[in-house]
């Protein structure tokens, strides 16, 4: 049986491939083979024009009076439970520690670019009681009850930021892989915004599953993940490798920035490892995607790449069995990068 690609640069192979392959004939797994119950057991005053949210098949995606281009993540409550579990799997990756960048404890502000629910920028105002800290993001999803410090505002960051020159003594930008054209765009603005010594912090992951021991086979549903989320950026000139190459330290050098370093961990995609730690880490990360196969797929394979309902759905469940499977060892690259503006 052929496999065609929809795009035969990156080798993305089409829905068709999914729905070919057909699902097996019962939901029973080999007990050597699975990790089965072992997770599942575990996992247990604005515009209404900004609140007008679109609705593709059921789920909700930010209004087109906030932004004017489209952005692939829903901004329901099922995918944000979704990045809340892996902004835990992060933050454990990461040993608690809110920033790489060494920051001053008398930092007056900052902000978080893209900011989702709001978690982090809340911990971090937390932690920094006297630093005003401020949380943008394209659709008001983020709690009321947030630290006296922290403001929450609805910003496109594509466009020119409104924020005064040389005012930030940090930015930190989390997890914004397909949201932007051009990195250096956005590292140039933050570089106007920042305080001459303050600092960029950008972290976000890969889409590409790999393994070191070829568990993570090519044309697997794992494998094909990335290639595909790859393949769908590409059409909308969005940038979907991030993380990959040497892309963001690149762009913060273009921008300005000096002092840069570049951090990579591997995130196990489920709790294959036998550290305990990882093992933990791969939980989280394994219930960030269960959660919500769907939403993440949803408008990239579906809106971007013409995949039929049907399609996605087939896809989504032979990727929920490969995560299962005790003999796959995937994972994917967290970066970290920082930079300094100069004195």
């Amino acid at each position: 049986m052929s496999n065609p690609v929809d795009d035969a640069s990156s080798g993305a192979l089409l829905g068709a491939h999914w729905t070919q392959q057909g699902l097996p004939a019962d939901d029973t797994d080999d007990a050597d083979s699975t990790l089965g119950d072992e997770i599942e057991s575990s996992t247990a005053s604005l515009s209404s024009s900004i609140l007008n949210y679109r609705n593709i098949n059921g789920r909700t995606y930010h209004s087109h009076a906030a932004m004017d281009e489209e952005y692939w993540a829903p901004n329901d409550p099922k995918h944000l439970e979704a990045l809340d579990i892996f902004y835990h799997a992060i933050d454990m990756m990461l040993e608690g520690k809110l920033h790489q960048a060494p920051l001053s404890q008398n930092i007056e502000n900052a902000v978080d670019i893209g900011t989702g629910s709001g978690l982090w920028a809340i911990d971090f105002a937390d932690q920094y009681t006297n630093c005003t800290v401020i949380g943008t993001d394209i659709s008001p999803v983020q709690p009321s009850w947030v630290p006296p410090n922290l403001l929450f505002e609805i910003d496109d960051a594509t466009k020119e930021w409104t924020f005064r020159d040389d005012y930030f003594d940090y930015i930190h930008m989390q997890l914004l892989n397909g949201a932007f054209d051009s990195l250096t765009h956005i590292y140039s603005q933050a570089f106007r915004c920042c305080k001459p010594g303050g600092w960029l912090e950008h972290v976000d992951t890969s889409v590409m599953v790999t393994s070191d021991d070829g568990s993570v086979k090519e044309n697997s549903p794992l494998g094909q993940y990335g290639k595909l989320f790859e393949a769908a950026g590409n059409r909308v000139n969005r940038m979907s490798r991030t993380a990959d190459f040497t892309t963001m330290e690149d762009a913060m050098k273009e921008a300005g920035f000096q002092n840069i370093t570049v951090k990579k961990f591997k995130i196990p995609i489920s709790p294959w490892p036998s550290d305990k730690r990882m093992k933990d880490i791969g939980l989280y990360a394994y219930a960030t995607m269960t959660t919500d196969v769907e939403g993440i797929i949803q408008f990239m394979f579906g809106t971007i790449l013409g995949w039929s309902q049907q399609e996605i759905a087939v896809y989504a469940d032979l990727l929920r069995r490969q995560l299962r499977r005790k003999d796959v060892h995937g994972y994917y690259t967290l970066k970290v990068v920082y930079g300094q503006k100069p004195q």
